[in-house]
C-alpha cells in the first residue's frame, strides 16, 4: 500500500513537473534567410500579468546580408526604425540592409575598438586562463558607456508610432543586444529569471545557425585556430551565462543606486516615461 501511495505520488510529481517545463515562455525567433538570433521580444508575461506585446520590438545579429526575402519580410512586420549598436569602423565594414525611408540610429559608445575581421584581443582574452572574454562586456567597464548606448533607443521607443516596428542589433545578437533586451524587459516588468532565460537562448541560436552562414563559420574556425583551443573550448568562454547580465545589473545598481536612477540620470527616463513605456509595450 505505502509503495503504491509513493508510486502515485511520484508520478503526480513527474506529471507536474513536465507540465510546468511546457508551460514555461520561450523565445519568440523569426526565421530569416540572411541573418542570424533574430526575434520579437514580444509574448513574455510581466509580473503584474500583462504581456509584452507582439510585433512592436525586434532583436537580431548583424542585418547586412538580409535577402530580397528577408526585406519582404520587415516591410510586412513594418520594421522601419533600426538602432545599430556597433562600432563606427564596425558598421562600415557591414552596413546594415534597410527599408527605403528608415530610420536608422549607429550607437557607437564602448563599441569604437571594434573592426569586422579583428579579433587579436578577442583571441588574446580567451587564451588567457585567469582573465574571461567577458568580463569588460558587463562590469564596470561597460556601464560607463551605457547611457550614450541605449538613451537614443529608449527615446524612439517612447516615440515610436503605433503603427510601426523597431529593430536593434549589433553583430552577434548577443552581448551588447542582449544588455539592451535586458534593460527593456526589466523596465516592462518581465521577471528576472524570465530575463535571464531570454539573454542565455542566444547560445542555442548562434550555435544552430553558425553552419548556415559561411561568413559566422569562418569567423569561428578563425578564432578557434587562433587560440590553439577547441572548438569545445572556445564555444565554453564565449557561452552566455545568466551571471554575466547579472553583473551588468549590479554594476548599474552599484553605480547609480538602482536601475531606475540610471534610467533617470544617464537617459531622462522619468517614472512617468516609464508608466508610457509600459502602457504601449504591455497590455
Amino acid at each position: 500500500m505505502k509503495k503504491t501511495i509513493a508510486l502515485a505520488f511520484f508520478i503526480c510529481v513527474q506529471t507536474f513537473t513536465v507540465f510546468a517545463q511546457s508551460k514555461q515562455e520561450v523565445p519568440t525567433q523569426v526565421q530569416l534567410e540572411g541573418a542570424i538570433n533574430f526575434r520579437d521580444i514580444g509574448g513574455y508575461t510581466t509580473t503584474d500579468g500583462k504581456k509584452v506585446v507582439l510585433n512592436k520590438i525586434y532583436r537580431s545579429a548583424d542585418i547586412s546580408k538580409l535577402t530580397d526575402n528577408d526585406m519582404k519580410e520587415l516591410e510586412k512586420r513594418k520594421i522601419y526604425t533600426v538602432i545599430d549598436f556597433r562600432g563606427t569602423a564596425e558598421a562600415a565594414a557591414a552596413p546594415d540592409r534597410l527599408l527605403s525611408n528608415a530610420d536608422y540610429t549607429l550607437c557607437p559608445a564602448g563599441s569604437e575598438n571594434v573592426s569586422n575581421g579583428n579579433y587579436k584581443d578577442i583571441v588574446e582574452k580567451l587564451k588567457d586562463e585567469n582573465g574571461s572574454m567577458l568580463d569588460d562586456f558587463y562590469g564596470e567597464a561597460s556601464v560607463q558607456y551605457a547611457g550614450d548606448r541605449f538613451r537614443k533607443m529608449f527615446y524612439k521607443l517612447l516615440t515610436l508610432e503605433d503603427d510601426k516596428a523597431l529593430l536593434y542589433h549589433c553583430t552577434g545578437g548577443r552581448d551588447r543586444t542582449g544588455m539592451a533586451t535586458a534593460l527593456i524587459l526589466y523596465v516592462l516588468n518581465v521577471p528576472m529569471e524570465t530575463i535571464e532565460r531570454d539573454y542565455v537562448a542566444s547560445n542555442g541560436f548562434l550555435k544552430e545557425h553558425r553552419a548556415a552562414l559561411p561568413d559566422s563559420k569562418e569567423m569561428f574556425a578563425s578564432i578557434v585556430k587562433a587560440t590553439g583551443l577547441s572548438a569545445e573550448e572556445v564555444e565554453k568562454k564565449f557561452e552566455l551565462r545568466p551571471e554575466w547580465i547579472r553583473t551588468f545589473f549590479a554594476a548599474l545598481n552599484s553605480k547609480y543606486g538602482s536601475v531606475e536612477n540610471f534610467l533617470l540620470e544617464e537617459m531622462n527616463i522619468t517614472s512617468v516615461d516609464i508608466d508610457k513605456l509600459r502602457a504601449k509595450y504591455t497590455k
